[in-house]
């Protein structure tokens, strides 16, 4: 079903100083604009790389799902990995079928690359966050 990793989701206290350490010391070239998501709590930019992206995500507003993890890992990390699939209903109704948690109202949202996403619950997925997204070219 999951087709290839799009991007792996880092969270982090400050994009900017993030941009920073992949620009200056990991030597990414191609970084984009910071944007906020008001709808997901969160600023996203992202770090291309040859093969995926790292999706950076900094904490908007008081409500922001970000600040939970934060405090638990205040230097940021890891927060989730992002596969593409071809259709995110079936993927997300096959999750469901084999007992997976959806998290939220199970309904896609549209995420930061203007498609829609889900996430399915890490207890679910050996301890990892895993974001679905419907593949450019897929099917809704």
């Amino acid at each position: 079903m999951i087709g290839r990793l799009n991007h792996v989701g880092v969270a982090t206290p400050s994009i900017d100083e993030s941009v920073k350490l992949y620009r200056d010391v990991l030597g990414a070239t191609n970084i984009t604009e910071k944007k906020a998501m008001p709808d997901h709590g969160v600023w996203v930019c992202f770090v291309d790389l040859p093969n995926s992206q790292i999706e950076l995500i900094e904490p908007y507003g008081e409500k922001s799902p970000i600040h939970a993890f934060l405090q638990k890992n205040p230097m940021g990390g890891q927060h989730h990995v992002c596969f593409e699939v071809d259709d995110i209903i079936a993927a997300r109704d096959e999750m469901r079928a084999k007992g997976a948690t959806v998290l939220g109202t199970g309904e896609p949202r549209i995420g930061a690359h203007g498609v829609p996403v889900i996430f399915i619950h890490p207890k679910n997925m050996g301890g990892v966050l895993v974001e679905l997204m419907l593949k450019p070219d897929g099917h809704h």
